[in-house]
């Protein structure tokens, strides 16, 4: 990876804390609209054990760290600055009272700071897995999450949808478009209404009652689910919903609230939907950290569109300068 530890000490026009996809898009924005950008990568993409990126139009199917790959050349073409380490917090260095301009710290892990006259966070999220033996272990490969990633891969196949959320209801007639033989597992967490006994025996949807113990693996493939009982049910993959945690703590260290999202999935970022600016001022936000459901394309497009309303930002408080300078030059003739 390309650093920019001999330009560390200098005043970028953004920082932007996170290398995945909103935060490289973001760099790329900025970069062509001739913005000083520096982009802290902590290495940690979410989907790195996963095959294949899917949904992504023209690179369906790309491996996730070949994406970042070529998304870290596109930003250094345009003369973004790439640094591998961790943000471990940041605050606003500018003086409310005095009308200066917004400048903000970050601190880094190694002990290192950079300045900046705005703040893009791209971190992500976190996956909270039950504690099921064999879950961590399989996470990406033949243990899954959402149908729109990964469906058309197990298209056909045995499904054993997880009862870990209440989601896991809809999860289970959502994997039903992609094959026929679809076990819910209610694993001691789930309790379906009568409405939706109705749905999933209407679906053919067969349901499984009992505490889960852990997932069977022959050869390095995921062959069966174990139940408390030792009974165990063949499967070929097991879609589970983890808990989904924001990873918001440089957010939260400048006053940013971390917040439920309104579908019970987890914890995230509120933000302008137009932008993604946070409630704190020259502080902005774009991919997972904010949206918990969006995919990678989506990431992307959020760090476009936070890269432009970076851009326009800076630019109006330029304008601004120039004016009041414009009128001290009048003034002083």
């Amino acid at each position: 990876m390309e650093t920019a530890n001999n330009r560390m000490g200098e005043e970028f026009d953004v920082v932007v804390v996170g290398g995945g996809a909103a935060g490289l898009s973001a760099a790329v924005t900025l970069g062509r609209a001739l913005r000083s950008v520096l982009v802290i990568d902590a290495g940690e993409p979410r989907n790195a054990p996963a095959s294949g990126v899917h949904g992504f139009l023209s690179r369906d199917g790309i491996n996730p760290m070949e994406l970042l790959e070529l998304g870290r050349a596109e930003a250094l073409q345009y003369g973004a600055d790439i640094v591998a380490g961790v943000a471990v917090g940041a605050r606003s260095t500018a003086n409310p009272t005095d009308g200066s301009e917004l400048t903000f710290e970050v601190d880094l892990a190694d002990g290192q700071t950079v300045r900046a006259r705005r703040l893009l966070v791209t971190t992500g999220l976190l996956d909270i897995h039950p504690d099921i033996e064999g879950i961590r272990e399989r996470w990406g490969r033949d243990v899954l999450h959402c149908p729109y990633c990964h469906g058309w891969e197990v298209r056909n196949k045995a499904i054993g949808i997880l009862g870990s959320v209440p989601m896991a209801l809809h999860q289970a007639l959502l994997f039903r478009q992609w094959s026929p033989n679809i076990t819910l597992f209610l694993n001691d967490v789930v309790e379906p209404t009568e409405e939706q006994w109705e749905q999933l025996a209407a679906r053919s949807i067969t349901v499984i009652d009992g505490k889960v113990r852990s997932l069977e693996v022959t050869d390095d493939a995921l062959t069966g689910v174990v139940l408390a009982s030792e009974t165990v049910i063949p499967v070929d993959a097991v879609v589970t919903g983890p808990r989904l945690e924001a990873r918001s703590g440089v957010l939260e260290s400048l006053g940013v609230p971390l917040v439920e999202h309104p579908m019970g999935v987890g914890t995230h970022v509120e933000v302008n939907p137009l932008g993604g600016a946070t409630s704190v001022p020259g502080v902005w936000a774009a991919g997972n950290v904010t949206d918990l459901t969006g995919q990678v394309m989506a990431s992307a497009a959020a760090g476009v569109m936070a890269g432009a309303a970076i851009n326009a930002d800076l630019m109006m408080e330029e304008t601004k300068r120039a004016v009041v300078e414009g009128r001290q030059t009048v003034l002083s003739h």
